[in-house]
């Protein structure tokens, strides 16, 4: 019988790295599925993550873990896209993305059985400006340095997995630019944006946009792990939607303000009204970015719904301006991963198959 392989997931504490890991787990094909994260889950998420061995500790920790448990597989989704007040602000925002990716790599350098490597990463590591092209495809390079802290951790994260190439060329590394994500389970300052009884805007500007549907982030990262796709893809629906089409289609009534009043995080955030927003969504919203996944589609097989699709499962999901909430988001979680579980007891006489 051939060996699974165990696979260790990063950022295990949040919504996206949870649900990877609990579908990792019901996947016949991967063996054991170990968590790791410096923070707790919550009770939601937890249960989620019923299947996976759960390991609290950081990157720095990451050398001894990965070769503890002769890891063939690491997924890396400890990637915070904002920064935090309450756990640092800035500072923690990029020990975690850089300091902490440096780390896990330095790690997975050393681990010998490592045969495979899939990195989170984001379409805002083109940065927006007006200087950008229609759209931006793989091979695109920013046309000038991004203002965000986000998208410049980004920018350092991909430097240092492309070194990481160079020195395990044994290793099959997969970079997923992800758009932003949306979809009716969805939680994050976009969808706190869009969900705005008044939707403030910039006057004279009407960007285009594109966003992910959640579940099928999760497909390609799904796919990234249990088959060999080397490289790096853009991941976002096809399609686009303007700004004012977004907003007519959440129902909400846009309310342009003047560009210089949203010059600064802190100018935007009194003016949204709602959560913390950086510069990275800030420069979206007023030049918008439009990427191409034709890569992503020929090599993994898989197209993504449209952005629109996926606009549209978001705005279905609103019920007073509220998402989906953590108790009915986890009842449907476990519904599907009970499927998974049931195929999976079905084919448990069955060779698994070989990882990559």
């Amino acid at each position: 019988m051939v060996r699974s392989p165990t696979v260790v997931v990063t950022g295990t504490s949040r919504f996206i790295g949870a649900r990877v890991a609990g579908r990792l787990a019901a996947d016949p094909r991967v063996g054991r599925v170990i968590g790791l994260d410096s923070a707790i889950p919550s009770p939601a998420l937890a249960e989620l993550l019923r299947d996976v061995d759960q390991v609290r500790a950081d990157a720095g920790a990451a050398s001894g873990i990965i070769a503890d448990v002769d890891a063939e597989a690491v997924v890396h989704l400890a990637v915070v896209s904002g920064p935090d007040q309450q756990y640092g602000g800035r500072a923690a925002m990029k020990e975690q993305n850089v300091i902490g990716t440096m780390q896990l790599l330095a790690a997975c350098q050393q681990a010998t059985r490592l045969r495979k490597l899939v990195v989170r990463s984001s379409t805002a590591a083109y940065g927006a400006s007006f200087r950008d092209p229609a759209v931006f495809t793989e091979e695109t390079e920013p046309r000038e340095v991004p203002r965000g802290g986000f998208a410049r951790d980004i920018l350092d994260i991909e430097s240092y997995v492309r070194g990481f190439r160079r020195r395990r060329p044994d290793t099959t590394a997969t970079v997923l630019r992800f758009a932003p994500f949306i979809g009716s389970t969805a939680e994050t300052s976009l969808t706190r944006y869009f969900s705005q009884p008044l939707v403030p805007t910039v006057f004279g500007r009407d960007p285009r946009l594109q966003f992910v549907h959640v579940d099928d982030a999760l497909e390609v990262l799904h796919r990234a792990v249990v088959e060999d796709h080397p490289g790096t893809y853009n991941v976002a629906g096809p399609g686009v939607l303007t700004l004012s089409q977004a907003i007519r289609r959440a129902g909400r009534v846009a309310v342009p303000v003047l560009e210089p009043g949203l010059s600064t995080a802190a100018g935007f955030t009194r003016t949204f009204g709602v959560g913390r927003y950086g510069l990275d969504q800030i420069d979206l919203f007023i030049h918008g970015r439009v990427v191409d996944i034709s890569r992503l589609t020929r090599e993994f097989g898989f197209v993504p719904r449209s952005t629109a699709a996926a606009f549209d499962d978001f705005r279905r999901a609103q019920l007073d301006s509220a998402v989906l909430g953590a108790d009915r988001l986890a009842a449907a979680e476990q519904a599907i991963l009970a499927g998974i579980r049931r195929v999976r007891d079905g084919l448990a006489d069955d060779k698994p198959q070989e990882l990559g």
